[in-house]
Formats: structure tokens, C-alpha cells, sequence
């Protein structure tokens, strides 16, 4: 049998090697002697209690946290619900916190988290003295000069703060702190990165950060922030620079998959109505009171543009090819989700109807055939 030697000096380096890996947080939170120390971590849109870590006498702790290489986290120590130090962590950091339960604190071995500490120190101080301003404006009477001068400061805050943001954003593209930065909220509906094109903002940093964490689910998530932005940003640019109309666009496939535009429809009425091909209801009503009220109207200058609303296009297909619908069918599969219908339109029940009678949208009802041909007969005499 062979006998295997053991270099101690090789265990030694071995041993080493495994522990330059782990990522340890130890320090000391004054006010804190004998507590539990909770650790909470990001999960992209939630924080989380991910551990709870029991401090001495002394205050003093010590925590060695789980972190996959090129993945670094957003990880929390806190006093019950109080976040007292907040750090981004990567595999291998050896990092050194001294902190007070007001929530002042130092840290060493990170400098990623040190650029954490400032930005929260610096949106804090923000929130601090825009909030003061906000609560004298609110007070304030409307039309004093008072009113006039808090109106600018408030506005001169809020832009001194973005561009100095903007400023950060480009000293350190590749910096993981550009993520809480860009969620910054001075409320739940005033981000602090509201502009349409804060899009742009919020692709740049995911691209930089993406070179280097490209297995970050922060960064995915990002990414995933930016195209949504951009859609909207999409969205607004081509509803700016479209022809002026009185009721919204849509543009969805018809059975055939040609896409169609509500507004090349050129009929002097449009009856356009919302339906789910997947409701009895709905399809009889296609047979007893639509089918009819178009043939008798459709010469004289009626159209139907009819939107469904069944997720399920095979199912919507079938009973447009079966009922023989004469009209504009389309369907674009998103169901409620569609922007068209939850948006543009407001659908909250289904059947629902409208009549766009010379480009004007009015409200119409679809609920029996004497109704309608009453309605249709004021427009097409």
C-alpha cells in the first residue's frame, strides 16, 4: 500500500485559500450589548429577514455571510424593523462596521459600501430639507409671495439633487450602488428618476453593470426596469407624433394576422366593441343583434371594429370562421392586459361598446337590437 505524504505547508495555503473566499461581517453596534442583531437581505423588490446574529457584552458580532462570486448582495443590519447599516457585499470581503442604534455608522473593507453609506447620506439630507420645504409650501397661502419663492425652492431642490444623481450616474457606471440610486422615491409617486427618458438612465447603467455582473438578478432586474420604461417612452413618442384624433389608436392582428388600425377604418360610424368569444352570451349576441343591425346599416355607412378579449386566439378564431362575422375582428391575445382595453379604453365588463361617429368618440349601448338600430338610425339617415 503507498503511503501519501501531507505537506503542512500545503493544508496551510489550502485552508487559507478557503478563507479569503468567505465574505465576514464582524464590528460593534453601541447601544446594542446582549441583542440580536437581525440581518436582512434584497430580493430584488423586497427585503427580506435573511439571518439574526447575537452581539456580547459589548455590543461587538461578527456574521459570515453566503455570497456567489460575481454576484455581490444588498444586505441590511438592523435593530428590530431599523435599518443601522446598510452594505453591499461580495464573495471574499473581510468588512468592519461600527454603529449606534440612531443609525450613524462606518464601515471598512468595502468600498462599495462605503458609496452606499454617502448616497443614503446624501438622499437622506435631500429628503431632510425638501420635505421641510414641501410641509411650509403646503401651509403656505396660493397666490402670496411666499407661496411664489417655496414654489421655486422646492423646484430648485428637486433639480439640484437629479443633476447632481446624473452626475454620480456617470462617475460610476459600473458601480453597484447605481441600482438602489435609480429606485430612489422621494414619495411613492414622485421618483426621484420620473422623466421619460430616465429610461435612457436606467439602460446605460444595466449595459455597464451587465459587463461586470452579468449573472446579477439585480441587474436583470434592472434591465428588465429599463425595457419597461422604454416601451412607455415608445409609446408616448409615437402618440405625440400621431395625427390628431378624438378617440384612442389601436392597432391589433384580424384572423389572418394583418394588423389593422382603428383609425384607417373610413366609415362615417364605427360601432367598436369590446367582447370575449369564449361567453355564450357574447357570441349570441354577434348572431341576434349585431349580424342583423349590420346588414341593414353597413350600406348605408356602419362599420364594426370588434376587439376581443379572449386570451385564447384559437378559441376566438374558430368563432369568428363559424359565426361567418362579416366585420373587423382582431385580437392581439393579452385579454385585460391588453393596453387597448385596460388602458386606453377602461374595459372593466365585457360586452362594452362605443360609437365613433365622425372621428368622435360617444358612448354606446349593445344591449338589444331596437336600441341600437335606434341609435344608428340619428347618425346614418
Amino acid at each position: 500500500m503507498k503511503r501519501f505524504l501531507i505537506n503542512p505547508a500545503l493544508v496551510i495555503l489550502a485552508l487559507a485559500s478557503v478563507s479569503c473566499t468567505s465574505t465576514v461581517i464582524k464590528g460593534n453596534v453601541d447601544g446594542m450589548q446582549d441583542s440580536d442583531l437581525v440581518v436582512k437581505r434584497l430580493d430584488v423588490n423586497v427585503v427580506n429577514v435573511l439571518d439574526t446574529v447575537k452581539t456580547d457584552a459589548s455590543g461587538a458580532f461578527s456574521y459570515k455571510a453566503e455570497v456567489e462570486e460575481g454576484q455581490p448582495e444588498f444586505l441590511y443590519l438592523c435593530k428590530g424593523d431599523k435599518t443601522l447599516v446598510s452594505l453591499i457585499v461580495n464573495r471574499g470581503d473581510n468588512i468592519t462596521v461600527k454603529a449606534d442604534t440612531l443609525g450613524s455608522y462606518s464601515v471598512e473593507g468595502s468600498p462599495e459600501s462605503e458609496k452606499l453609506r454617502i448616497l443614503n447620506k446624501d438622499f437622506s439630507e435631500f429628503i431632510s430639507k425638501f420635505r421641510s420645504t414641501a410641509n411650509e409650501f403646503a401651509a403656505a397661502e396660493p397666490g402670496t409671495y411666499r407661496y411664489s419663492e417655496l414654489s421655486k425652492t422646492l423646484s430648485k431642490q428637486y433639480v439640484d439633487y437629479y443633476r447632481s444623481r446624473l452626475k454620480y450616474l456617470a462617475d460610476n457606471p459600473k458601480s453597484m450602488t447605481l441600482v438602489p440610486l435609480l429606485y430612489q422615491e422621494i414619495n411613492s409617486a414622485f421618483p426621484v428618476f420620473s422623466q421619460q427618458t430616465d429610461a435612457l438612465r436606467f439602460r446605460a447603467a444595466s449595459d455597464s453593470l451587465k459587463t461586470v455582473y452579468p449573472n446579477s438578478r439585480y441587474v436583470h432586474a434592472l434591465a428588465e426596469e429599463a425595457a419597461r420604461r422604454e416601451r412607455i417612452m415608445d409609446l408616448n413618442a409615437r402618440i405625440k407624433n400621431a395625427p390628431s384624433m378624438d378617440f384612442p389608436e389601436i392597432e391589433m392582428p384580424d384572423v389572418t394576422g394583418k394588423k389593422v388600425k382603428l383609425s384607417e377604418v373610413e366609415s362615417k360610424v364605427v360601432l367598436l366593441e369590446f367582447w370575449d368569444a369564449s361567453v355564450a352570451s357574447h357570441k349570441m349576441l354577434n348572431l341576434d343583434v349585431l349580424k342583423p343591425v349590420y346588414e341593414e346599416f353597413h350600406g348605408k355607412g356602419l362599420e364594426i371594429f370588434q376587439v376581443a378579449l379572449t386570451q385564447d386566439k384559437a378559441v376566438w378564431a374558430t368563432t369568428v370562421r363559424s359565426q361567418g362575422l362579416p366585420w373587423i375582428c382582431v385580437n392581439d391575445g393579452l385579454g385585460y392586459a391588453s393596453v387597448s382595453a385596460s388602458t386606453m379604453y377602461n374595459v372593466t365588463v365585457l360586452p362594452m361598446a362605443f360609437l365613433i361617429v365622425d372621428g368622435k368618440l360617444v358612448p354606446a349601448k349593445v344591449s338589444d337590437k331596437a336600441s341600437l338600430r335606434k341609435t344608428l338610425a340619428k347618425y346614418l339617415k
